[in-house]
């Protein structure tokens, strides 16, 4: 098979079936690891997190799906990498949580920059200089759920 013969992350995300079955266990995921915060900064997370839940059901699930595109996006070249070495996906994300991690927030960074909600964008840039670390604790459990959709 060549390269252009291949089919994208985003090919295997947007099939018939997938995509909505990515982003039930994406919300899971980030339900999961706002659960295992602890401490004060995890005790903030989970009130905020679960304020912006009471107040509008279904917002993880939504913003997901808006997001995920441009998250497939930045996942595209781990993707091909992987796919040059015969490795799963989720083991090329795994070796490098931080690259994946900056590659993420780097779509986020240009979307909030865009963004026409004030308060979005101070909500956001109030929360982004403890998003890396964040992001990077959570890769595991994305590679886990991509790994369940791509061969």
């Amino acid at each position: 098979m060549t390269r252009a013969d291949m089919k994208t992350l985003q090919d295997i995300v947007a099939a018939p079936g997938i995509r909505p079955k990515v982003v039930g266990d994406c919300a899971q995921l980030i339900d999961d690891e706002v659960k295992r915060k602890s401490g004060l900064s995890g005790l903030a997370i989970k009130g905020a997190y679960g304020l912006v839940k009471a107040i509008k059901p279904g917002i993880i699930k939504d913003s997901i799906e808006h997001l995920l595109d441009g998250f497939v996006a930045q996942l595209e070249p781990y993707y091909v990498r992987a796919q040059e070495k015969s490795e799963k996906l989720g083991a090329v994300l795994v070796r490098e949580p931080a690259p994946v991690a900056d590659a993420l927030l780097h779509f986020t960074d240009q979307k909030a920059e865009r963004a026409d909600n004030a308060t979005m964008r101070k909500a956001y840039s109030k929360l982004r200089p403890t998003a890396k670390d964040h992001v990077q604790q959570a890769v595991p459990g994305l590679a886990a759920v991509l790994d369940k959709y791509v061969a």
